[in-house]
């Protein structure tokens, strides 16, 4: 069975970080047994940014938690090249991750950001929140 590619946006792994019970740590968790976490160059810059936010986030996971975090996550991440660009997203700071859907192949988009919610399905992948996502049971 081909696993299920999966791109989470930027605020759903950071939040899977910092809260080791909440909703997006369910996804995660999920996507790491049972599918297959894509990032670009673009989407990780992104993440880091976030994870470098360490007066914002210390009080729930140290910036040295959170980077072994990360460089734990990257093993498990397929790194995808964007050659096709997109400009849909009403807020085009979102559109990497609608970038990195189309060039690599996604099944899946993870997100609770209205703005790339508002799209789905978009060319045939599907835009979840955290939530929807924990409701299928076919991965």
């Amino acid at each position: 069975m081909n696993k299920k590619r999966i791109i989470l946006d930027s605020n759903v792994i950071l939040s899977a970080a910092l809260f080791k019970k909440s909703v997006p740590r369910q996804v995660l968790d999920k996507c790491l047994v049972s599918g297959k976490i894509l990032m670009s160059s673009a989407t990780l810059a992104e993440v880091q940014e976030l994870f470098g936010r360490s007066k914002k986030f210390d009080k729930y996971l140290s910036t040295v938690s959170r980077l072994e975090f990360l460089n734990d996550l990257m093993k498990s991440v397929e790194m995808i090249e964007i050659i096709t660009e997109i400009n849909l997203c009403r807020d085009p700071k979102d559109n990497k991750f609608l970038e990195l859907a189309i060039n690599g192949k996604a099944d899946y988009l993870i997100s609770g950001d209205r703005d790339l919610l508002i799209l789905n399905p978009f060319q045939e992948i599907s835009i979840l929140s955290p939530q929807a996502f924990t409701l299928i049971s076919d991965l």
